[in-house]
């Protein structure tokens, strides 16, 4: 009986140890970075999404590439909601900022329907190297209701992810965000411009 109770108790502790040795997950989120600088306060509603992304990084856990033809899931480093919500989510921060207005909804709120632009976003890479680099690349349209002219366009970012582990790689996430919500007000200013 003494083996039975030695062998139940040195079990136990080794999964004692196992569980406590065992890290917190961590959760990150983007977040928008552009500045309003120069921006007038305008009446332009706006609707992003819908959003589209990658099925490999369609996942809580953030992927990061290590080879070529390989990629890990950081089990332990997670994106706080949804990826497509939240890049959604940043794209309208981002453009309710550059372009001056509160009128910026994300797809299917409500609003979005009655907005003067629509913003379809179809993200073909979102890539992440621990340390290194992240990389997005995104074809995207921005359609105006009133005229019915749309305008397609292609974004490929490069963002520098040195040092800061997870957190300075969603950081460059973020930024490469910010290079493409850029673009997209660039797009609804010359639509704008166009108006009678």
């Amino acid at each position: 009986m003494k083996k039975i109770e030695i062998l139940i108790l040195g079990t136990l502790a080794l999964l004692l140890a196992n569980c406590a040795s065992t890290r917190a997950p961590q959760f990150y989120t983007l977040s928008p970075s552009l500045t309003g600088v120069g921006a007038t306060s305008t009446n332009v509603s706006v609707s992003v999404g819908p959003v589209s992304i990658p099925a490999d990084v369609d996942r809580p856990q953030i992927v990061v590439r290590t080879g070529p033809n390989q990629v890990l899931l950081a089990e332990f480093d997670r994106w706080a909601s949804p990826l497509k919500s939240n890049i959604a989510r940043v794209i309208a921060e981002n453009l309710a900022t550059v372009l001056g207005t509160a009128q910026v909804s994300v797809f299917p709120q409500s609003s979005a329907a009655e907005s003067a632009y629509r913003v379809g976003v179809d993200v073909i890479r979102f890539e992440s190297e621990l340390g290194k680099r992240v990389v997005l690349d995104a074809l995207w349209t921005v359609s105006s209701r009133k005229s019915g002219r749309t305008e397609s366009r292609r974004t490929n970012v490069t963002e520098s992810a040195e040092g800061g582990g997870y957190t300075g790689l969603v950081a460059a996430h973020s930024r490469a965000l910010g290079r493409l919500s850029g673009e997209i007000a660039e797009t609804i200013w010359e639509f704008e411009a166009l108006k009678p």
